[in-house]
C-alpha cells in the first residue's frame, strides 16, 4: 500500500461509488488510545442533503465517514455508501 500524507488530503474531493459527489474531506478522526482512524468527515456539497447520504452527520453538519468505506485514493476518495 502506497503511503499518504494527510497534508495531501485536506480538501480532496469524495466520491462514492456510484459516481456521487459526496463533497470536499475536512479532516480525519482518529482513536487516540489505539491511533486508528476511524472517520473521513466530509463538507457536504450544496445539491447533497446529509440526511440522505447514508452516512451519520456531525453537529456542523459534516457527514462522518467510516474509514473501512474508503475504496480508492486518486483525483477523489472514492467511498462504499
Amino acid at each position: 500500500m502506497v503511503d499518504i500524507l494527510a497534508e495531501n488530503l485536506s480538501g480532496k474531493a469524495v466520491m462514492s461509488a456510484d459516481g456521487t459527489e459526496l463533497g470536499d474531506l475536512y479532516n480525519i478522526t482518529m482513536d487516540l488510545k489505539s491511533g486508528e482512524l476511524t472517520d473521513l468527515l466530509v463538507s457536504p456539497h450544496e445539491h447533497l442533503s446529509p440526511e440522505r447520504s447514508g452516512f451519520d452527520i456531525d453537529e456542523m453538519g459534516r457527514l462522518k465517514v467510516p474509514v473501512g468505506n474508503v475504496q480508492a485514493v486518486k483525483d477523489y476518495i472514492v467511498v462504499a455508501r
